[in-house]
């Protein structure tokens, strides 16, 4: 269990990636996948209980399980003498659960940079995909992998908890794609890049986009060992995105506005959306686009291009 955001619960089945060949026209989902295991971490919880003796006098003892148990006198003094007390056992739970989070990140950035310096080696740009749900990551690609073929070759790692649906509208457009399921789990992570590029056996100088899990949180926490990030908004969510989930606009490296075209039809203030972008991450770039009717997207190329 990822003990930062709670995702990848035991049970769950699993983190699962699949490759979606481009040969194949009837791809059954439940076929060529590999089963990656995540392993859950329990948390010891504490209690305090108190007992009244009826004999005046309070005292306090462990069970066998490690149970501290404060007895009440009945006359007000009751007392434990170990960590019968409820702040302590609190106080305990969090700072296991504080250096578990820590742990876990540092295990994630030792693998990213392991992963950065792979792909640095062999020329290769990971671009970190990171939005919520229906920004229009997937139409993004879809119309930047066509545009840009003759260009430079681009793969993909898609991120979903379910289904194989994006990973077959890549497929379409004829570039190599794998699909990280992840179960309940709401983020990528350097490992799951490592599985993942592993399958994918990108060229030498080939740009690699990693379409994240559609989440404005936790992708955030995870590096990949990517290139850049680009996070997402559409004039189809609320302008007040980036104030609401600072830490995301504030690491990413490139800001794109999409579904301008919908502009006349939405209620949408880019003005405010725009400077509380600016105010959060003053040197992020932002770009407004729209992928469907490809307004803006030179500029987009062009980035990508100095990559």
């Amino acid at each position: 269990m990822c003990s930062t955001c709670g995702c990848g619960q035991p049970g769950d089945g699993g983190t699962r990636l699949t490759v979606v060949h481009a040969h194949d026209h009837h791809h059954d989902p439940t076929d060529h996948h590999h089963e990656h295991d995540e392993h859950g971490h329990d948390v010891e919880h504490g209690h305090g209980d108190g007992q009244d003796t009826g004999d005046g006098h309070g005292h306090g003892h462990d069970d066998e399980h490690g149970h501290g148990h404060g007895h009440d006198t009945g006359d007000g003094h009751g007392h434990g003498d170990d960590a019968g007390h409820g702040h302590s056992h609190q106080l305990v739970q969090e700072t296991k659960t504080v250096l578990l989070e820590q742990e876990i990140l540092a295990k994630n950035d030792g693998l990213a940079a392991a992963n950065r310096h792979l792909l640095q080696e062999r020329g290769v740009a990971a671009i970190n995909l990171m939005s919520s749900p229906g920004s229009g990551k997937t139409t993004l690609l879809e119309h930047t992998i066509r545009a840009i073929g003759d260009r430079r070759q681009a793969l993909v790692i898609e991120g979903d908890q379910e289904t194989l649906y994006d990973a077959e509208r890549i497929r379409a457009t004829g570039t190599k794609v794998v699909q990280i399921n992840t179960g309940a789990g709401c983020h990528l992570d350097a490992q799951m890049l490592t599985s993942g590029l592993a399958e994918l056996a990108p060229p030498d100088g080939a740009l690699v986009f990693v379409e994240n899990v559609g989440n404005l949180v936790c992708p955030a926490l995870f590096d990949l060992g990517e290139a850049a990030r680009v996070v997402i908004i559409s004039v189809t969510e609320g302008a007040d995105k980036p104030a609401k989930y600072p830490y995301m606009f504030r690491t990413a490296d490139l800001v794109l506005l999409n579904k301008i075209d919908l502009l006349p039809y939405v209620d949408f203030d880019v003005d405010l959306c725009l400077r509380q972008i600016a105010q959060i991450k003053p040197d992020a770039k932002i770009l407004q686009v729209s992928a469907t009717k490809g307004t803006g997207m030179e500029a987009w190329y062009d980035w990508l291009s100095r990559l």
